[in-house]
């Protein structure tokens, strides 16, 4: 992908453009931005994307964790998939989402892809053979 489109539809989450130099002094970045203030919060992990070694860079300054991602679009396959609370098809079934819902995917494992339906669903783990990557 060359370039993000400018789109104000996507105006609740970053979209990053990598250009010019690829050094970032940390005089860039205000000190009160990535300053912890207190304790981690505790977030309900059906409808948060954290889990405790990863969270949606959105919750960057809520939680803390070693990494944060930037979610992939990717799109569940016509036929529909089921999203498991862990990864495993013997986990319990958090949803069954329909073909072509947006699933963010934030971490891919062992065929597994870990993230959030759309922007504000539930979170859990969809089977990579269920999901493709959405093209812009």
């Amino acid at each position: 992908m060359d370039s993000l489109p400018d789109q104000s539809s996507a105006a609740n989450r970053p979209i990053f453009r990598f250009e010019g130099p690829t050094v970032l002094p940390a005089s860039a970045i205000p000190a009160e931005q990535l300053r912890l203030t207190g304790p981690s919060e505790k977030l309900d992990a059906p409808h948060w994307p954290v889990r405790g070694d990863l969270a949606h860079i959105r919750l960057a300054g809520r939680v803390f964790v070693p990494h944060y991602a930037v979610p992939m679009e990717f799109s569940v396959v016509p036929a529909g998939a089921k999203l498991f609370a862990q990864n495993s098809r013997e986990s319990e079934v958090r949803q069954v989402l329909g073909g072509n819902s947006l699933f963010n995917v934030l971490d891919i494992t062992g065929g597994w892809a870990w993230g959030q339906v759309g922007e504000d669903g539930f979170v859990g783990y969809v089977p990579m053979e269920a999901l493709l990557e959405r093209r812009g």
